[in-house]
């Protein structure tokens, strides 16, 4: 049976509260209190989830596991700052299709057909110009020359993999800027393991505020060079340029924002070209394209293009940091000044000065 708590308020009202709501309510700041405990028991550079590809051939994530391992951990995320600008981002062919043949277990399957590839040519045509009477020299000589030429292709797809690519790491850009107010980045990266393709979507805890007053005082500090600056920033990122569709009452409002000097509240992506804009239909569709540059504009302040730099590169660097692929000196004390991660030799803020300010 039960039983009720006489309770008193200041008017002499008197209230019956039943045991059963008191220990839901106490149940409720336990459960809180435990979410916050787990949050800030996290440091920067930790991997909160990893979820696994459905797919080796057709690379889908499970969102709703994702959702509930991160609740689990104390991260109370909306669906509209995880599961919407994933699925734009990730759940599209063309996507899908470049990770396929972008992936680690990809090249793997590749480079044997590629040397057999490769042997087959350079056989074929030295056989008709050069004349020897030992064949094992020529096949010797053949398998060196391919063995060269398979190992070149793959070292500088290897590399390239460790670059920022617009087609994976640049469609991030979005999510991570919804995903770190909740103190989360969001990467893919894979692998090839046991002959077998790793391919994961991660969430990897990262707190930006030191990462960003750091860069901050970086840029602040080069503004007597700030000209040099912004050429250095144009030669790296001038190959980053989104190219989307977007609906032309959109186009028009962001244009009357930035007339208005609204700047501040537009999204990461931001108008660099509209004069050029095509229409998508010859009828007078309402979709035109647009192009979107990630280069800082020159009239932003310095923590503005601290704050675009870091969200830029946020992609790639998990990617990197989860498949140990940032270099550095990998012992503590080597380590350089001011590293705001503890699992890796480099910090994101760190990382963007080593690849775009130096």
């Amino acid at each position: 049976m039960v039983t009720s708590e006489i309770m008193e308020d200041n008017n002499g009202v008197f209230h019956g509260m039943e045991e059963s709501e008191v220990d839901a309510q106490m149940g409720q700041t336990r459960a809180q209190a435990r979410a916050n405990s787990n949050r800030s028991s996290w440091s920067n550079g930790q991997c909160v989830v990893a979820v696994p590809s459905f797919s080796t051939l057709n690379p889908s994530f499970d969102l709703s596991l994702c959702r509930a391992k991160l609740e689990r951990d104390g991260f109370e995320i909306p669906f509209s700052d995880m599961e919407a600008p994933l699925k734009t981002a990730l759940d599209v062919p063309s996507v899908k299709r470049y990770m396929v043949f972008n992936s680690a277990l990809f090249h793997f399957i590749m480079a044997p057909v590629l040397y057999v590839v490769l042997w087959c040519a350079v056989f074929s045509t030295l056989h008709l110009y050069i004349t020897v009477t030992d064949y094992w020299v020529l096949c010797l000589s053949v398998s060196l020359v391919s063995i060269f030429l398979t190992t070149a292709v793959i070292f500088v797809l290897h590399n390239s993999n460790k670059e920022i690519n617009m087609n994976l790491d640049v469609r991030l850009v979005q999510v991570n800027e919804r995903m770190v107010r909740h103190k989360l980045l969001v990467g893919v990266a894979d692998w090839v393991q046991n002959c077998t393709g790793n391919m994961q979507l991660y969430f990897v805890y990262w707190d930006m505020s030191r990462c960003l007053r750091a860069l901050t005082e970086t840029l602040e500090g080069r503004s007597f060079v700030s000209a040099d600056t912004q050429k250095k920033l144009k030669r790296k990122l001038s190959h980053l340029v989104l190219v989307t569709e977007v609906p032309s009452a959109d186009l028009t409002a962001e244009e009357s924002d930035v007339e208005q000097g609204l700047d501040e509240q537009s999204p990461l992506l931001r108008n660099e070209d509209t004069d050029g804009s095509t229409s998508s239909s010859q009828q007078g569709s309402a979709k035109v394209t647009a192009n979107y540059s990630l280069i800082p504009d020159a009239s932003l302040p310095a923590q503005g293009k601290a704050h675009q730099l870091l969200l830029t590169y946020s992609a790639a660097y998990v990617k990197l940091l989860v498949s140990e692929c940032l270099s550095g000196p990998s012992h503590y004390r080597l380590r350089p000044q001011r590293n705001h991660c503890t699992t890796a030799p480099l910090c994101l803020c760190q990382y963007i000065k080593k690849k775009i300010l130096q």
